[in-house]
């Protein structure tokens, strides 16, 4: 039996791919990860239809991505698509067509089962306990959040609020105004009232932020203190103190595209989402009276694994 897995993590903004190996005693060795800026959602989010030239960038990073899978050997490759491609009109050709040019099946999940792989990625990063925690993963289309602790899922929900369609609607001028911050606010405390019913509910008191754009913040934080420990990759588990997360998230407002680029710890990918997606973590801290952040570089792609796992056993 071939012990090598292939996880592909089509997201709206980054395509992820993990090529892994399972070893006698069932523990994982990486042998191969990259991310790619493949943005499926540019050109399309806001219309429901991925556009032409993103669906030409994905089949081109997929076979890219085939012949790596095929360099190393893995036989089992699951492919999960999200947000983009579970609400565009012409998703279901867009998956046929990734079939017939990579022999690659992809396997669009809801955002209830998107959910549900995060939590098992996130509590496979060591960074849950016995403490209610509000998981929180920000896609380019759709935003998960998971209230939970290590033992059990209380509450979850995805919300069609990424931060691509966040962009498309509040990011219209760099550096972004005070009022468009207001807007984004506003508009995310009206959509995210299941939450807020949820939250009065179970009550968390840590925000544990899954890859993505708070692995970002944690690289820039770091350097900002002189602390290169990151730059060979984030670990499993991380902790982003309140205080540190607000230095950094001033200093992206007040800054616009060509400044933040410039930012040590900053990718080229997330240079203007990164703002969006920060506004969504303060307002979530602010209004939920979150006490600490700790954050999980492992997300979906290491949930699909931990559960392939599980059923081996």
């Amino acid at each position: 039996m071939n012990n090598r897995f292939a996880l592909i993590d089509m997201g709206t903004n980054t395509f992820h791919l993990l090529v892994t190996e399972v070893d006698e005693q069932g523990q994982l060795h990486d042998l191969y990860k990259t991310k790619v800026p493949v943005r499926l959602g540019q050109g399309g989010i806001s219309n429901g239809a991925i556009a032409p030239e993103a669906s030409e960038r994905a089949l081109k990073t997929l076979r890219d991505f085939r012949h790596t899978i095929d360099d190393f050997g893995a036989e089992t490759v699951r492919a999960m698509a999200t947000s983009m491609v579970r609400n565009a009109s012409n998703g279901e050709a867009f998956v046929k067509e990734v079939f017939k040019h990579t022999d690659i099946q992809v396997e669009v999940i809801d955002g209830a089962r998107e959910a549900e792989l995060i939590y098992y990625g996130v509590r496979a990063a060591g960074v849950l306990d016995e403490k209610v925690s509000m998981i929180m993963d920000i896609g380019g289309g759709s935003v998960e959040f998971i209230l939970c602790n290590q033992q059990e899922i209380f509450w979850k929900q995805s919300f069609e609020l990424g931060a691509q369609r966040l962009m498309d609607k509040f990011f219209t001028q760099d550096p972004i105004p005070a009022e468009s911050i207001a807007a984004e606010k506003a508009y995310l405390n009206e959509r995210l009232q299941p939450l807020t019913d949820a939250v009065a509910k179970y009550k968390p008191i840590v925000l544990v932020g899954s890859s993505g754009t708070f692995d970002t913040l944690c690289d820039i934080s770091a350097l900002r203190r002189g602390d290169t420990s990151r730059l060979a990759g984030p670990p499993a588990a991380s902790v982003l103190a309140v205080e540190d997360f607000y230095t950094v998230h001033q200093d992206l407002l007040r800054k616009n595209h060509d400044e933040r680029l410039a930012v040590p710890g900053m990718l080229e990918m997330r240079v203007d989402m990164i703002v969006l997606a920060s506004i969504a973590v303060d307002f979530v801290l602010e209004k939920y009276k979150l006490q600490e952040v700790r954050v999980s570089s492992y997300a979906l792609k290491e949930g699909v694994l931990y559960e392939m796992l599980q059923s081996r056993k």
